[in-house]
């Protein structure tokens, strides 16, 4: 590891009067995060100024071209790799008059908090007077949002964070950590009325008194709808109908099933394949599934591919499926963010019900809504959603709709601007 604890892009700071937002994220850019991107995108397209503080080097090996229409300076925010470099850490920041007087009122916290992260926050706060930052916001509710508190108090600046998923519903969450986080913050967001809930029955009113519903928001105009009509018309000419299925290759994803799923459906009759994209630690495993099954043939792994990649194969896939599960580490899918854009782009889409997904897919409405785990009921949708008299029109029609009435990222910007701006604890809308 390098002996710097600070490995600042260069950046100016905003002029006086002007607000900056520091989004401190754990790692940038991470290739499965494209939530992130969307809504850094949005807000500066807004005319809001950015700056990112990175907390851990990127490791992914690809990165989405979008990347390159990001505005903000990114300035990662290294770890000592000595005890020498942590002590000029400290005596670097004690040394800046507008933090001494923060780190001496909250120094039993950062003694506290781990090393790292009172290391980072330290940075993360003299990083933000340098850089004009106004206010910080994080995205998770875990160690990004524990380094933006910590960073908030030495600084006095306010903060803000987004909670998605794993950061709530993991078993390793720690309630009072969390509690402390949503009581403290300027404002706290979360991205489904079932997180809402969820927080809200946990907490109470009081702790959630400034936690707020903002959905994550999908660049529409990027996302053109192609109406597709029943599977005959779409497929004149016969051929196997092609179901696609996106995400890193873990437990919560539920392609286990996916792959059960279209071995139930060949026995059945039905010429299918499946296409599934994404890399993960469950790699191995479902390569092993798919050769017991024999289905070599009909399932396929692609491995990672860009947002444009995926766009690409949305536009000639038959069916979508989400086949959700909750992990057995109570890890679960929040919303995600390629389930808005097969809906956007007017592929019929087959989900488990978990978490918020119940919010976007509405059975018989906007796509095929099954229990979570219940390959049986998976596999009769699927059967359903493929039929060949089967009219998908009405429900990608409807579908397209609530995204661009909910899920917009102008709507979304503007709706971050004004908690931003808000007094604390007052809700703008």
């Amino acid at each position: 590891m390098q002996d710097e604890t600070l490995v600042p892009t260069p950046g100016t700071a905003a002029p006086a009067g002007t607000a900056r937002i520091g989004y401190v994220l754990k790692m940038y850019p991470r290739f499965s995060e494209t939530f992130i991107v969307s809504e850094i995108l949005a807000r500066e397209a807004a005319g809001e100024q950015i700056v990112i503080f990175s907390l851990r080097p990127p490791t992914d090996a690809r990165f989405h071209p979008e990347l390159a229409r990001v505005q903000a300076p990114v300035v990662h925010v290294g770890r000592a790799s000595s005890p020498r470099r942590l002590w000029e850490t400290w005596g670097e920041t004690m040394a800046r008059p507008a933090l001494a007087a923060g780190m001496a009122e909250h120094l039993d916290e950062l003694v506290a908090a781990g090393v790292d992260d009172a290391e980072q926050a330290l940075a993360v706060a003299r990083l933000a007077l340098e850089h004009g930052v106004t206010h910080l916001h994080a995205h998770f509710a875990s160690v990004a949002t524990t380094v933006a508190r910590l960073a908030g108090l030495v600084s006095g600046l306010p903060y803000s964070f987004t909670a998605h998923a794993k950061d709530i519903f993991h078993q390793d969450v720690d309630p009072e950590d969390l509690r402390r986080k949503l009581r403290d913050a300027h404002h706290a967001i979360t991205i489904s009325e079932y997180n809402l809930r969820h927080l809200r029955g946990c907490f109470g009113s009081e702790d959630t008194a400034r936690l707020h519903l903002v959905r994550n928001g999908l660049e529409l105009e990027r996302f053109p709808y192609h109406r597709r009509g029943s599977t005959a018309e779409r497929m004149p000419r016969g051929g196997p109908v092609r179901l696609i299925a996106v995400g890193r290759l873990v437990e919560k994803k539920g392609f286990d099933q996916l792959i059960d799923a279209v071995a139930a459906l060949r026995h059945d009759g039905h010429d299918v394949r499946a296409d599934i994209i994404g890399d993960g630690p469950l790699r191995a495993d479902l390569e092993a599934r798919i050769q017991q099954r024999d289905m070599g043939e009909h399932v396929r792994l692609w491995g990672p591919r860009t947002q444009e990649e995926v766009r690409a194969q949305l536009a000639e896939a038959d069916l979508f499926v989400a086949p959700f599960v909750i992990a057995g580490d109570g890890n679960a899918d929040g919303l995600p963010t390629v389930l808005l854009e097969a809906m956007a782009c007017g592929i019929p889409c087959v989900a488990a019900d978990v978490t918020a997904v119940g919010e976007v897919v509405i059975d018989g409405k906007t796509g095929w809504l099954v229990p979570a785990g219940d390959t049986a009921a998976l596999t009769a949708a699927i059967a359903e959603a493929i039929g060949p008299a089967t009219d998908t029109t009405q429900r990608t029609d409807a579908a397209r709709a609530l995204v661009e009435a909910h899920y917009d990222s102008r709507l979304q910007a503007a709706a971050l601007r004004e908690l931003a701006g808000a007094p604390a604890g007052r809700n703008p809308r």
